[in-house]
Parts: structure tokens; sequence; C-alpha cells
């Protein structure tokens, strides 16, 4: 039976909960036991990990890694090489479970401009936006802008992306 996604042919996809017209690119890795949507785009050397969920019209640009226990909602954009975390005291020598690592959740339609990093344990807000480089530590609420190191709103944006001005309307 042919499967109702694509997987290049030097793409590598184990999990056996993957949606219908998602793609998977060259030298991306999809594990056992993840979780993928329909219609996402998985871009090249992206990996998503055992535990992951990623949700339906969702885009991993190139370089993306997605860890256990991070959830994508419907429509979450991650730029190119996004940084996520799951272990918010890694240590090599120190081996863990599962259940000690931290859950990060990304709200529908949430964006995260390339190479910010997204340190684990915070909820990103529905429809929020989160610049590129932004190093990110705690919650980000429903279309808040947010840039920097550490990450600071600077603004609000409506769900089309563009900034919102005092009255909060999107055109």
């Amino acid at each position: 039976m042919e499967r109702p996604y694509f997987v290049h042919e030097k793409g590598i996809c184990e999990s056996d909960d993957v949606g219908k017209e998602t793609r998977i690119w060259a030298f991306a890795h999809v594990m056992k036991g993840a979780k993928i949507g329909d219609h996402c785009n998985i871009g090249e050397c992206s990996y998503v990990e055992t535990g992951a969920v990623v949700g339906n019209h969702c885009t991993l640009k190139n370089g993306v890694s997605v860890w256990d226990k991070v959830v994508l909602e419907d429509y979450v954009f991650l730029g190119p090489n996004a940084v996520m975390t799951n272990d918010l005291l890694p240590r090599c020598r120190v081996k863990k479970g599962e259940e000690e690592f931290a859950p990060t959740l990304f709200k529908e339609g949430a964006t995260v401009g390339a190479n910010a990093t997204i340190v684990c344990g915070v909820t990103v807000g529905r429809n929020a936006m989160i610049g590129a480089g932004a190093v990110v530590t705690h919650n980000v609420p429903d279309h808040a802008l947010v840039y920097g190191n550490p990450a600071r709103q600077h603004g609000w944006v409506c769900e089309c992306g563009r900034p919102l001005e005092a009255d909060i309307e999107c055109e």
C-alpha cells in the first residue's frame, strides 16, 4: 500500500503516525512514536523525536529538531535552525527518563524565527511571533511579538503576522 505522505529517498520516517500530504525531505529523520499531522513540511536535516507531536499544516524549516514532550498545535511555523530543548538540567552522566523532561507547547499559528532558541517548559501563545535569534525563557502571550536575548515583548501581531496598532485590531 502506498503511503499518503512523501518521504525523500534520503529521508528516514520510522513513525506510523504521519498525516496525508506531509512531506519529509532529505536527511530528515522522524522517529518511531512521533506524531505528524496532515499537510506538514519537514525540512532537510530536521529531526522529530519519539514523543514529539506536530499538528496539521506545520512547517519545520531546515535544521529544526523537535524533541520529546514538544507539542506543536496546527499551523505552527519553525524557521531555519530554530532550537527547542526538553531538559532544564542536562548532564551527560545523569540518565533521565521521559518524566523528567519539561514539556513545551506551541499554540495554533505560532511562528518562530530563524535561529531562535526556545527553552523548555514554556508555552508560546496562539499566533505569537518570535523574532530571529531570540532566546525565549518565559511564556509568550497570544499575539505577542517578542525578540531579543532574553526575549521581551515589543508589541502585538495579528493572525496574518502584521503588527497591531494600539487599538489591537487587524485590517
